[in-house]
């Protein structure tokens, strides 16, 4: 049976999401439907709003939800209703990538997290025969309830804030497991992060977990260093008061970085992260850059380096192992994620994105 939810749509490139009244329609067998506590709003929905990538308009977004279950699937097994969920990015499940525990380089990774539809070509909202997008990342949740498939579900403990786990689902994920998953830094050694939004900043939080004794932020907003530094940061470089290559250089004491992650896909600082790296260091990618964008490098004297330039999305985590994890880093004061988000109410919604665009919040989260 079909339920009426109130959802924020995105009808045209780059305005304003509209919120509305919509049809959600029946449960399939695979998917799980979820009352929505709150939901984080990621640079991702605003590319894919303002159509960088493209899922088909008009779409209801949102990828970092977190609500409780209230019916679930006939070939559901995972959860049952009651349960309290987080929800991260949707994959195959049935891939080579997905069965090697690749989930984040499935082979199906557009059409589960971009397509906008069913692989049956439905979508699960409508309004007055209008079909609209949903299944965004698996799960829709700017919505008040979605149809989720049991791919993107993560259960977890009821006595955890829903509204304080949420932001796992993408960002935060992406910059922890990109330390903790992917780059797995030695002992005492040097990592600089490069833009301290959501993403960065799970990158910095995680730098320190992982036994860094070097944690570099770099940004150009001085609130963010300062909380930077609170937060596992021992140093900082504001890249309008200096060279980025420079800085990093005088603060590993002429070594050069271990490793360097960047989240803003700017070709300019990768560049210059690059320049800065160490012998056998590690430069990843974990911004979001247009289609077609290249970077260049210096491959003359750098080869004697052995350096590696690698890309990592949802920082290569199996979201049903590491979520979890990361709430337990949490709940022992070890992963402060809570410091960097401010709430907003469904409604304002536009002001949660107009927020983060300009620096004001670092990780907006959508409240019901």
């Amino acid at each position: 049976m079909s339920m009426q939810v109130t959802a924020a749509v995105a009808r045209k490139p780059g305005e304003p999401l509209s919120i509305e009244e919509l049809d959600l329609d029946d449960l399939r067998p695979n998917e799980v439907l979820v009352r929505m506590v709150a939901s984080g709003v990621c640079h991702t929905d605003a590319i894919v709003r303002d159509q960088v990538y493209p899922t088909p308009l008009p779409a209801v977004l949102g990828h970092e939800g977190a609500g409780v279950v209230e019916q679930v699937g006939d070939g559901v097994t995972s959860v049952r209703p009651g349960d309290h969920v987080l929800l991260a990015a949707a994959y195959c499940g049935q891939c080579d990538r997905c069965r090697a525990g690749q989930m984040a380089y499935c082979e199906n990774l557009f059409a589960a997290d971009f397509g906008g539809r069913r692989p049956d070509g439905s979508t699960a909202f409508a309004k007055d025969g209008e079909a609209i997008s949903s299944h965004f990342f698996g799960q829709s949740s700017f919505a008040s309830h979605a149809n989720v498939v049991q791919e993107s579900v993560i259960k977890v403990d009821p006595q955890v804030p829903l509204e304080v786990v949420a932001p796992l689902g993408c960002g935060i994920q992406t910059g922890a497991g990109t330390v903790l998953n992917e780059l797995r830094p030695s002992l005492n050694s040097s990592l600089v992060v490069i833009g301290t939004g959501a993403v960065g900043f799970g990158a910095i939080m995680a730098a320190k977990v992982a036994g860094c004794a070097q944690v570099i932020a770099v940004d150009i907003h001085p609130s963010r260093l300062e909380l930077a530094m609170e937060l596992g940061a021992t140093d900082s470089i504001n890249t309008r008061e200096g060279d980025l290559t420079e800085e990093i250089m005088r603060l590993t004491g002429g070594k050069g970085a271990n490793y360097v992650i960047d989240t803003t896909a700017r070709p300019e600082l990768l560049r210059k992260g690059a320049d800065a790296l160490g012998l056998r260091g590690t430069l990843a990618l974990v911004g979001a850059a247009n289609p077609g964008t290249e970077v260049s490098f210096e491959i003359g004297l750098s080869l004697v380096k052995g350096w590696t330039f690698k890309t990592v999305i949802q920082g290569s985590s199996v979201p049903q192992v590491f979520i979890p994890k990361l709430i337990e880093l949490w709940g022992q004061g070890r992963f402060p994620m809570d410091r960097i988000m401010r709430n907003y109410r469904h409604e304002d919604i536009n002001q949660g994105f107009e927020d983060s665009h300009s620096g004001r919040t670092i990780k907006p989260v959508i409240v019901y």
